[in-house]
């Protein structure tokens, strides 16, 4: 699929361009919903792998992180009705610290051992997301929806929570 390797390509105006074009065969095409969602996810999981904290900052990374971000905010506004039942995104295990999240919809998605430290989370649903052993370390979770979500062993120092619905989130199994 050229679509693939165009993502995968190195200039970041082909890669983003890839996204979109992503994001639109997913909304034009919904056989083609999971399948994509499912290419995205792996991306953001190939991309995203844990980073040692300098190199997340270096600018050999920014366009990488540009791409993370753009797959995500596709992954995060997917019609989730689309989503074939007893699937989930799985994000667990990848770097996604410092990124624009605000709104996104990652209602039930895996984010096990998820760096989302210094992350801007306002007004994201995360219900029923899997958090435990999640970083959020300074993440911006005002207005939050955390109901049910799985918060065991996640890092929560200086996170803003003002507003968040923890309602039955799950600290403690």
């Amino acid at each position: 699929m050229k679509l693939l390797q165009r993502l995968e390509n190195n200039a970041i105006e082909t890669s983003l361009s890839a996204i979109n074009e992503l994001e639109l065969l997913a909304q034009e095409n919904p056989q083609f919903h999971w399948i994509i969602m499912d290419m995205l996810t792996n991306f953001v999981r190939n991309k995203a792998a844990n980073l040692p904290p300098e190199e997340v900052i270096s600018d050999s990374l920014v366009d990488k992180r540009i791409l993370i971000e753009s797959a995500m905010i596709v992954i995060g506004k997917r019609d989730v009705k689309q989503d074939p039942e007893n699937e989930q995104i799985d994000l667990s295990y990848t770097d996604l610290r410092g990124l624009n999240l605000q709104g996104i919809n990652l209602a039930h998605t895996n984010l096990y051992q998820v760096n989302l430290s210094q992350a801007n989370l306002v007004g994201a649903n995360l219900e029923g997301a899997i958090l435990t052993g999640a970083n959020l370390t300074g993440a911006n979770l005002h207005r939050a929806n955390l109901y049910l979500a799985s918060l065991k062993d996640a890092i929560l120092s200086d996170a803003i929570l003002e507003g968040a619905n923890l309602r039955e989130a799950k600290f403690t199994i």
